[in-house]
């Protein structure tokens, strides 16, 4: 299927595509994912039918999906939950004057809760994600995405024409040890995704704690981009617990001390960090920043 394919669909109620789909990109470099300068947002996949692009643009109300590629009838199949059709933001009773007012920035700009449904592509930026600065680890995305990924099908002349389709679970686990390295990624962390290759995520995403190095944050990260799990929480995050506090009493707090402000919002605590992400307030930065690790160099 090598032409291009369109779908429309007109939301019933307002979306901002750009933050709901922000979550999905890992750094302004993402070989990926793309915001246009027009305002579309380009996505690459590799689907259950093989390689895709999708391009998402909206005016007047109505989004077009545009796609190419064998993926491409996919990809658009699954445009609407991409975007948050399946997501219900009204599920969310707000129990404080804080979450009310971020509640109802989120409902007028129309951010939702969307899912991929390709659970192994979130869970290989998961775990290089693992106890790093993101730059470190989309660094390493970056690199093993551009020299074993695809070229994205799509228009030559078009954002798709530099872009790459991240690589299918089972080629991961053939990339060299030499290559890891080379990306800036430890022994620990190239073993973790060689390890996840054994098993059939997509298929099997309930059980991905079961994996070596795999724990409760990878998972929150996994579950929250691609089934829209509304509920899961990134424990183990250094800066999610703090802005947490920071927005809803004014002060940083740790894990144990995120999921008693949480408590009160069971089956929905993701949409509240998720608002507060976008929304809310960041603690003052203190003391000296985090280094960037650079594994190439040892």
């Amino acid at each position: 299927m090598d032409g291009e394919l369109t779908r429309e669909w007109e939301p019933p109620w307002p979306l901002d595509i750009r933050r709901t789909l922000a979550l999905h990109r890992r750094g302004s470099g993402d070989p990926s994912f793309r915001f246009a300068p027009d305002g579309s947002v380009w996505k690459t996949s590799h689907t259950p039918d093989g390689p895709g692009t999708m391009a998402i643009t909206r005016r007047s109300g109505v989004v077009t999906g545009h796609g190419w590629g064998p993926g491409a009838a996919w990809l658009l199949e699954h445009l609407p939950s991409l975007l948050g059709a399946e997501d219900d933001p009204s599920a969310l009773i707000a129990r404080d004057a804080v979450v009310a007012v971020l509640q109802r920035q989120a409902e007028h700009a129309g951010v939702r809760l969307g899912r991929t449904d390709r659970v192994w592509e979130a869970l290989v930026p998961a775990i290089l994600e693992q106890k790093v600065l993101g730059r470190e680890a989309w660094r390493a995305w970056r690199y093993l995405v551009r020299r074993f990924g695809e070229p994205a099908p799509g228009p030559a002349d078009g954002p798709s024409a530099d872009m790459r389709v991240p690589p299918p679970q089972r080629d991961w686990a053939d990339i060299p040890s030499w290559e890891w390295h080379r990306s800036g990624i430890e022994p620990v962390r190239m073993r973790t995704i060689r390890g996840a290759t054994a098993l059939d995520v997509e298929r099997h995403h309930t059980k991905l704690t079961l994996l070596r190095g795999v724990g409760r944050w990878t998972e929150s990260e996994v579950r929250c981009r691609a089934l829209g799990d509304p509920d899961v929480v990134p424990v183990g995050d250094y800066h999610v617990c703090k802005t947490v506090g920071q927005t809803l009493i004014g002060e940083p707090v740790d894990d144990e001390g995120m999921l008693e402000l949480l408590e009160p919002y069971a089956g929905q605590r993701y949409r509240v960090v998720r608002l507060i992400e976008l929304y809310g307030t960041r603690p003052e930065r203190r003391g000296p920043r985090m280094s960037v690790r650079d594994y190439r160099s040892f």
